[in-house]
């Protein structure tokens, strides 16, 4: 199965030789060889030239933000637009937010802030391809939000931070969540580092790397896109 990723931006410089990039992290989480893979870099303009081109494509995280004027992020959504039904799509974290906006919805750098460290979902409705945990815990990173919910869209996973924190979509073939499950722990705890006194405050960083002490869900929501992906 050939599966797409279309990057929209990239880890830390000095992360990426330890950890790799974003699509790296995608194909350790989901297989490197579960599938015939291949990576756009939509960041730089690059796209693929029809979406049946893969039956499915990952949109992943950025530094970016969907309402901002880079011209690849206009091209971006698009695509998306375009896509619509001819493919699977799966979107984490900026890709979340590109899809939203895309399909109708409205994403805003929230007042509330940032969000960082394991985030708690609990889970709203349970699709086809989950099991039905009543919470997941997984990386968070993001201050922009999806504030309204995009038609024919439907919330899976949420939290009183995030109440729009992962979306099934009803009219096509689509799941997307604000949360990084593809973030192992130790990437995250460095993410944070990288940002600490620039991006977040000394007691933020503090608490966002101690809540990776505990265990969380990659694995268990790496099933759920797999399951996704395959049915």
């Amino acid at each position: 199965m050939k599966v797409g990723i279309l990057k929209t931006g990239r880890p830390p410089r000095p992360a990426i030789p330890q950890f790799g990039t974003y699509p790296d992290m995608f194909m350790r989480l989901l297989g490197p060889d579960a599938y015939d893979w291949r990576v756009y870099a939509a960041d730089e303009g690059e796209l693929p030239s029809a979406p049946d081109d893969c039956a499915a494509y990952i949109v992943t995280g950025s530094a970016a933000g969907v309402y901002e004027s880079d011209p690849w992020i206009g091209e971006l959504l698009d695509w998306l637009r375009a896509a619509k039904g001819r493919t699977k799509l799966v979107g984490i974290c900026f890709g979340h937010q590109a899809m939203a906006q895309a399909f109708g919805g409205q994403v805003i750098k929230s007042p509330k802030g940032w969000a960082i460290g394991q985030q708690d979902y609990r889970v709203v409705r349970a699709e086809p391809w989950m099991d039905d945990p009543p919470a997941i815990r997984l990386p968070g990173s993001h201050q922009d939000q999806v504030v309204e919910l995009p038609p024919n869209a439907e919330v899976i996973a949420a939290s009183a931070f995030t109440p729009l924190g992962a979306l099934a979509w009803r009219d096509q073939p689509a799941i997307s969540m604000q949360l990084h499950p593809e973030f192992e722990p130790a990437y995250a705890r460095a993410l944070i580092e990288a940002r600490r006194g620039k991006v977040y405050t000394d007691e933020q960083a503090d608490r966002g790397i101690a809540s990776y002490e505990g265990p969380d869900d990659r694995a268990r929501v790496g099933l759920w896109i797999n399951r996704f992906l395959q049915s």
